[in-house]
């Protein structure tokens, strides 16, 4: 088993990155693979809707091969859970991350269904539940169980060596790394018995306005 950790902030040892190597560290001690994800500080560009994705390619990946979403889609379709990171810009995670990850899920959500996940916010203060509410939507949209933990997962810090004194944030990615080790142990024994993930309907879209 392996766990694709995304840090979505510019600063690969950042306050982002030491909540995530908080779960690793429970990882770790279960023998499950992990690998840090880190989007770097270049620009990523957005998605543009342009649908050839889903018309044309049909194959998990986006039209604009920048190298990391592709990348990103090609690592997660190799993973059986995932956490992803973000510093809290205007109590909101940080442009950039999103920007990946509209066009990850368009692209490639198909790498991503049924497997579970959960996001982490950073910030020095405030903000972190409503960035928290922006990512889990990018799970539920995506057919992936979303994992709990024993308190909101956030770290509260304005440099790493703060976040080392957060120690409830800390314990907090620790349960939410236990929670995700069980709930991937669970679906891979489900399979080996038989248990499949369901075969959901598709093909109907309603628009809210009609003429």
């Amino acid at each position: 088993m392996k766990v694709l950790l995304v840090n979505g902030s510019n600063r690969e040892k950042g306050c982002t990155n030491r909540a995530l190597e908080e779960v690793a560290k429970v990882l770790v001690e279960n023998g499950i693979d992990y690998e840090i994800f880190q989007i770097g500080a270049a620009p990523i560009r957005d998605c543009i809707g342009c649908m050839q994705c889903a018309i044309k390619l049909k194959n998990n990946t986006c039209i604009f091969d920048d190298d990391i979403v592709n990348t990103l889609i090609k690592k997660a379709s190799e993973c059986d859970g995932f956490v992803f990171g973000t510093p809290v810009y205007y109590a909101h995670p940080s442009g950039r991350i999103l920007s990946l990850l509209d066009r990850v899920f368009y692209a490639g959500s198909r790498v991503f269904k049924h497997k579970p996940a959960f996001a982490v916010a950073s910030a020095r203060r405030a903000g972190t539940t409503a960035s928290l509410d922006v990512l889990n939507k990018y799970f539920t949209i995506a057919q992936m169980p979303v994992v709990s933990s024993s308190y909101w997962n956030m770290v509260h810090g304005n440099a790493p060596e703060q976040v080392e004194s957060d120690l409830e944030g800390l314990q907090t990615m620790r349960n939410a790394a236990r929670n995700l080790i069980w709930l991937m142990k669970c679906i891979e024994l489900g399979k080996q018995n038989g248990v499949e993930p369901p075969k959901n309907e598709s093909g109907v879209r309603t628009n809210f306005i009609k003429i």
